[in-house]
């Protein structure tokens, strides 16, 4: 790209990555908000797709540390999913480069109202942590296969999978929604570093814009993070609506179009 390209991506990007980077941090689903805008800046649909990979990475990597640090991280579940969602994600990359998403599309299209309902029904989701009712083994097979199969959704498609993940670790391993927020991070930051290798070695990455919104993702992931430690369920919850409402709207956006 020319500089004054770059200039111009820049501008459109970093404030929308640094938005992107709060909602991430809080429930998942940033990439709702970033991929868009990398395409609104000119980037092809696997630039944009490879190129947030770049900044998701960061941002992520910042919101692991601090829910670790404040001990909302489940680090036995952790290691297990995230080694199955570095696996996953490099499938899901791979795929992204070979099959339609409109497969995707339409699957997604049926499961978020599901999920919407669900969460209007188990109002009690995720407000205290109750995984001490599951075995150690029976909590390493539920982060496997949500390492697995959530990992290869992010490398193939992306947005909403830390949402998919925070719902997947309060309904099936019953961890409060910091503990599960955590664990979503962590998990999160693996698949995104799988994919942004395969993609960086297959030039799909724009680093000049890459980089810099990098850091508005790590800024944004920071304020989003101190959010969800401050308001808790409170803030986190309603926030799984609003993500919700935007990936349907971008799933039926992009089929119309």
């Amino acid at each position: 790209m020319e500089e004054l390209e770059v200039f111009r991506a820049l501008v459109i990007v970093c404030p929308l990555i640094f938005l992107g980077g709060i909602v991430d941090a809080i429930v998942g689903g940033g990439g709702l908000i970033t991929i868009p805008a990398y395409l609104l800046a000119g980037l092809s649909p696997h630039g944009a797709t490879a190129t947030n990979k770049c900044s998701s990475s960061c941002g992520s990597l910042l919101s692991t540390i601090r829910f670790f640090r404040q001990g909302d991280v489940h680090l036995p579940s952790v290691l297990v999913g995230a080694a199955a969602a570095l696996g996953g994600s490099w499938i899901g990359a791979r795929l992204n480069m070979m099959v339609p998403e409109q497969i995707l599309y339409y699957i997604m299209l049926a499961i978020v109202p599901v999920v919407a309902v669900f969460l209007l029904v188990r109002r009690d989701l995720g407000r205290e942590d109750r995984s001490n009712e599951l075995s150690r083994a029976q909590l390493m097979a539920i982060s496997l296969s949500i390492g697995l199969v959530i990992g290869g959704y992010d490398g193939f498609f992306g947005p909403g999978s830390g949402t998919f993940m925070i719902l997947g670790y309060t309904a099936l391993s019953k961890f409060d929604l910091l503990t599960a927020s955590g664990n979503s991070k962590a998990i999160n930051f693996s698949s995104n570093i799988a994919a942004l290798v395969t993609y960086a070695l297959a030039g799909k990455v724009v680093w000049l814009v890459g980089i810099p919104a990098a850091l508005c993702s790590v800024a944004g992931n920071y304020v989003g993070s101190s959010l969800a430690f401050k308001g808790g369920a409170k803030i986190i919850r309603p926030m799984f609506f609003v993500v919700l409402a935007l990936l349907l709207g971008r799933l039926i956006y992009d089929l119309a179009v």
